[in-house]
């Protein structure tokens, strides 16, 4: 018997900067809680002068009627009903974007929303398993990742209901565990007046904290940009910038371990973003996993809480699609 639940086709998107990928999800398979994906199209966003004449587009180049559905998954910040696209210079309203196409739903959400709303729907084989663990069914799932900047989420379960928290946890003090973080502290501090997660974690941050490093070992510190110090740590060429990349994917790991605390993350935390899957043998062999349990009193809170880095794709148009679905 068949587990593909039929219901109304849903326009899906991934509205970033630089590019905008659509599709269609056309069915949800209950069996395998796998969502149907067709109907790929990708443009340049900077092509278009409106959130508006884009969907237009892509709607136009579809071989059938329009769907009446739509979720995005965009790259910018939501206040109410208004959505600001910062890097495009776009902003729409909901109900203007609805009336507009005729849609009997439609939902905008971020791109880390779109990640927590993913998160039930991943599949293991097409990601990796970081930290081993037994996840709790029906617990609050925690996504996080750095890239351009660090975001962060959270699934949250309450009975039979679940919805997203969106939060700014990039923005939150970076704390130091060990002498060499304390120091690298310092270093960095007198670049930023604070020292945030994301001015550790993102692109920028991989390469302020390979200045740190290399002053904290009184090395010389060279123009490297974070392509650089990772081409050069994984090709063995150099041992500061290899340590840079261990540093930072150990102290990672207390952030994540941080965050799982933080929203009582009994179901799983996983890892997205730019960054961590260009780096994955450093991931895996370094103190991730160490680091993430060493919360005193409560390591025995995150001690079974699995890690998983996600490298599958469509993860905006899963999550999308699942935000529409969830109760």
């Amino acid at each position: 018997m068949s587990g593909i639940t039929k219901f109304e086709p849903i326009i899906v998107a991934d509205i970033g900067g630089t590019n905008a990928r659509f599709a269609v999800v056309t069915d949800f398979d209950a069996t395998s809680s796998q969502f149907v994906i067709a109907h790929h199209q990708t443009f340049v966003s900077a092509q278009f002068d409106s959130m508006q004449s884009l969907l237009a587009a892509y709607i136009q180049a579809l071989p059938f009627a329009q769907p009446q559905r739509a979720a995005l998954a965009v790259a910018g910040p939501m206040k109410g009903q208004t959505v600001n696209l910062t890097n495009l210079g776009w902003c729409f309203t909901l109900t203007e974007l609805q009336s507009q196409f005729q849609l009997s739903q439609l939902k905008v959400i971020n791109d880390f929303a779109a990640f927590a709303y993913a998160a039930p729907y991943l599949q293991a084989e097409q990601n990796l398993l970081v930290k081993a663990g037994t996840p709790e069914q029906n617990a609050n799932i925690a996504v996080m990742g750095p890239g351009t900047g660090f975001g962060a989420a959270a699934l949250v379960f309450n009975g039979e209901s679940r919805t997203v928290l969106s939060c700014e946890a990039g923005h939150i003090s970076l704390a130091a565990v060990t002498d060499l973080e304390r120091q690298l502290l310092v270093e960095i501090n007198k670049e930023v007046s604070h020292v945030s997660v994301e001015n550790v974690f993102s692109g920028a941050g991989l390469e302020r904290l390979y200045r740190a490093m290399a002053k904290v070992n009184n090395l010389p510190v060279e123009p490297y940009t974070a392509a650089d110090i990772s081409q050069l740590a994984l090709s063995g060429h150099s041992d500061i910038c290899h340590k840079t990349l261990v540093q930072f994917c150990e102290w990672i790991g207390s952030v994540a371990g941080d965050l799982a605390l933080t929203f009582g993350a009994r179901g799983g935390v996983f890892i997205g973003g730019g960054i961590l899957p260009r780096m994955q043998e450093v991931l895996l062999h370094c103190d991730f996993s160490q680091r993430f349990v060493q919360k005193g009193i409560m390591t025995h809170y995150v001690q079974d809480i699995p890690v998983t880095l996600v490298t599958q794709d469509n993860i905006p148009f899963i999550g999308a699609a699942a935000s529409l679905l969830v109760h």
